[in-house]
């Protein structure tokens, strides 16, 4: 058994600790030989995209870019290692609910399609047909279409995502919820009403011309490692780089490019961060009124500060806004940001200071309460100077799995606008249902109150990745048939309805051969590069089907002869499917053209244009107040006589959203286990508790419902006094589901008000 520590860690981000990590992945995987010779085709013209993040590449048509957690990615899917049907076998699905998520994903690849046994307890082998028709026969028995929950996760492809939601529109429901709807719905929702496109208007070329770089409530080190070759080089060339966040991390302050031999020989490194704010949990939104509010101050006193030309042609609301700010009182600002005035006044002076500024962000800023009032103060912040539709400037949320922000652009989106729908039925001949479908929470809550009666996840881990864990867990139990699209055993497996079928697809670094014909999908990055990715392994196993073949099997077998579709024969050539994308979409026209150039294209963005696709026809201005009854608020207001904190969950080194691959948080100093709870060390003392003391962590809310995990460790750690830290999915079930952001609906995983009560140790 791997030995259980807490040691700090004093080297960068990167360096020989990376490499180390990729050997030992790779050993671990039995893949050695075959997993070197795969990773020299990740993101290559004639390659596959790698199937970690979303963060665009350098040069997608000719170099190679080490990535430690895309390396942990593509191993875990070119793994030597098979869950076949002698697995399902050995083990009944209760035994294998005893097992961690780490030990399920690592019995390795799916081979079979496999249907739950209720009398046996155990998983059994099925034909594919038997399977298409065993789903078909649910759904077209529902009294309702809304009765099925059809989930997408940001691993399927652009011609995956475009069958299934053609599918299901034809089907007649729009449930469908995504892992956009627990990420960065905040983003999408914030953007749209404030210059009129829901993506970042940046590329990577406007990071070589930036003067300043601000980062919000992200952690590229870990979540999205290849970002910090772009900081590393901004920093070498003088750019300013300002992070705020409560914690410490290593890959904001410094990083050792792997594939620098000078840096790599000589143990050194570059800095990323020339500034680091920790702030208070949720104090980001604070923060910025207080930069906005020195910014204003600043105009009055001497001028010329702010762009009034691009205020008066493009925006509108300034001065709401600017008034809100006069009001603001500085004492709240440091009080509810955690940062003094004089950091405030610093901070903004160094975005005074740039003459363009790129302002990044990730999922710190997404899950909150107040996340959309937030992402605006970080525009109002671009649009005071001009910093939206020129070179070198701009908003760059920076999202998750590699293909979320492509299955929003197909169609995934519970809320379609009408002008996708009017075009479905214009070239297929349907009406698609107008009433808007569920997002994740609401689907959670429907099938746990016993309405949506089928649940179909196209890739994923539901169980594992929802709020309020066992609500979800009831949910799914409660549903008569559940439908899992995957590459291998997770939580959500053992998690099922009464009726469960597991679907093993193929993988992104495999080879898709339709009537003998090699096939590639498309992804869309970060960044609105669309290209193609070819898989270059055999499958492992003869028994998989790639996830387009899955959707239209399914399709054709539940639409039958009422679909005008030959879904059967999208299937057989997927350069036929973007075809028909291009017939829907229109930034996708001349598709199989554009994406066959090596690197693809990019979609059109018209904000980084300054046409604001808003009502108003401009940019807005928003003015929102700091938030003074946040969850923590009224819960430190009801118990006086114990110390409420705020809790954020968030992910370890060695995971890549539920996905575990190993027990290891480098950057954080944890060797062997999750179990741990980041504390300031005072806090500890205050409690009149020790480091490495265990404690049990319980949810403080006001629906009477009881939410406690048991069995953490603390652990001091460089965080802001009444905040705590802690790893998802284990902390998952403290987040209720009423916790959602304001119109997203996200849930707040950033931000749960907890108490801490004396606990033991996991037996």
């Amino acid at each position: 058994m791997q030995e259980q520590k807490i040691a700090f860690y004093k080297g960068p981000a990167g360096g020989w600790g990376a490499l180390n990590s990729v050997k030992n992945t790779l050993l671990h995987h039995d893949i050695a030989v075959k997993g070197a010779k795969t990773l020299l085709s990740a993101n290559q013209p004639d390659g596959f995209d790698c199937p970690g993040c979303a963060w665009p590449d350098r040069n997608h048509a000719s170099t190679f870019e080490f990535c430690e957690n895309g390396v942990k990615a593509v191993a875990a899917e070119a793994t030597a290692r098979r869950a076949g049907p002698e697995l399902f076998a050995r083990y009944s699905v209760r035994e294998l609910a005893e097992h961690s998520d780490f030990w399920l994903e690592d019995q390795g690849r799916l081979t079979h399609p496999m249907v739950y046994d209720p009398a046996s307890d155990h998983y059994l082998p099925i034909a594919w047909d038997d399977a298409f028709a065993l789903i078909a026969r649910h759904l077209n028995a529902l009294p309702s279409p809304d009765q099925a929950v059809f989930y997408t996760s940001g691993r399927a492809s652009n011609e995956a995502a475009f069958l299934y939601q053609l599918f299901v529109r034809e089907y007649g429901t729009n449930n469908f919820p995504d892992c956009s709807n627990m990420c960065h719905e905040p983003s999408g929702t914030a953007m749209r009403e404030q210059i009129g496109v829901g993506k970042g208007t940046v590329t990577l070329a406007d990071f070589e011309e930036a003067d300043a770089i601000f980062i919000f409530g992200q952690n590229p080190g870990t979540n999205h490692p290849r970002m910090l070759g772009e900081l590393r080089e901004a920093h070498k060339r003088g750019v300013r780089i300002v992070s705020f966040n409560p914690l410490r991390e290593r890959g904001l302050e410094r990083f050792a490019d792997p594939q620098d031999k000078l840096e790599m020989a000589t143990l050194g490194s570059t800095p990323i961060s020339t500034h680091y704010f920790q702030l208070r949990v949720g104090g980001d939104l604070a923060a910025l009124r207080g930069m906005l509010k020195h910014v204003l101050e600043q105009e009055a006193d001497r001028g010329g500060v702010l762009d009034h030309g691009f205020i008066a042609a493009h925006t509108t609301g300034f001065e709401a806004l600017a008034q809100s700010l006069h009001e603001e009182d500085w004492a709240l600002l440091a009080q509810e940001s955690g940062l003094s005035e004089a950091q405030m006044r610093a901070a903004a002076d160094v975005y005074l200071g740039a003459d363009k500024v790129i302002a990044c962000w990730g999922m710190g800023i997404t899950q909150h309460a107040h996340s959309v009032a937030t992402i605006q103060m970080i525009l109002n912040l671009l649009l005071l100077r001009g910093h939206i539709g020129r070179p070198g400037a701009g908003p760059c949320p920076v999202r998750g799995h590699s293909n979320v922000q492509g299955d929003r652009s197909m169609g995934i989106w519970e809320k379609p606008p009408a002008a996708l729908l009017d075009r479905l039925q214009e070239v297929y001949g349907f009406a698609p249902p107008r009433a808007h479908g569920m997002d994740t929470v609401e689907a959670i809550a429907s099938m746990r109150d016993g309405q949506a009666q089928v649940f179909f996840a196209l890739g994923g881990n539901f169980a594992a990745a929802t709020p309020d864990t066992y609500e979800t867990w009831k949910g799914l139990q409660r549903c008569a048939l559940t439908v899992q699209v995957t590459t291998k055993l997770n939580r959500s497996h053992v998690v099922h309805g009464r009726e469960a079928l597991l679907l093993p697809c193929l993988g992104r670094t495999e080879i898709d051969l339709q009537n003998g014909q090699p096939q590639g999908v498309t992804v869309e990055d970060s960044m609105s590069m669309v290209h193609l990715s070819m898989g270059m392994n055999p499958p492992a196993s003869a028994h998989l089907l790639s996830e387009p073949a899955i959707v239209a099997r399914l399709a054709h077998a539940t639409l039958g002869a009422r679909s005008r579709v030959d879904w059967l024969a999208l299937a057989a050539d997927y350069a036929l499917i973007r075809d028909e994308i291009a017939k829907v979409f229109p930034d996708f026209a001349d598709f199989n053209q554009r994406v066959a150039v090596p690197g693809g294209f990019r979609l059109r963005n018209t904000a980084s244009e300054r046409i604001w696709a808003t009502a108003s026809g401009k940019a807005s201005f928003h003015a929102h107040a700091v938030p003074v009854a946040t969850p923590t608020h009224r819960a430190r207001a009801r118990l006086h006589d114990q110390r409420v904190f705020t809790l954020l969950t968030t992910r370890s080194h060695d995971q890549y959203n539920t996905t575990i691959y190993g027990m290891d948080d480098r950057y954080r100093g944890v060797f062997g286990q999750r179990r741990v709870v980041f504390i300031h060390a005072d806090d500890i003392r205050d409690l009149g508790l020790a480091d490495g003391d265990w404690v049990n962590i319980r949810t403080v809310w006001d629906d009477g419902q009881q939410r406690c995990v048991e069995g953490f460790k603390l652990v001091a750690y460089d965080i802001p006094r009444g905040n705590l830290a802690a790893y998802y999915p284990e902390t998952n079930p403290l987040v209720p589901l009423s916790a959602v952001a304001a119109h997203a609906g996200t849930p707040t995983s950033k931000s749960i008000p907890v108490v801490l009560e004396p606990g033991q140790a996991p037996q």
